[in-house]
């Protein structure tokens, strides 16, 4: 288990948004909303696969 992942499992309790690099697209103020055991990413803005997430950054606004 990597240390994004870790902090994204974090910021899921904690209820903090989260910006991203996804697919060469960036990604800012999404809710992270749950984390499966295939390590897909469920968000408000739909589901991403973790292993193509990339420049994870943990915001301080939570919702």
């Amino acid at each position: 288990m990597n240390i994004e992942f870790r902090f994204l499992q974090k910021a899921i309790v904690d209820k903090n948004y989260i910006s991203f690099t996804y697919e060469n697209k960036n990604y800012k103020n999404i809710k992270a909303l749950k984390l499966d055991e295939k390590n897909k990413v469920f968000c408000d803005n739909g589901i991403f696969e973790f292993e193509k997430i990339k420049k994870l950054v943990i915001l301080k606004d939570r919702f």
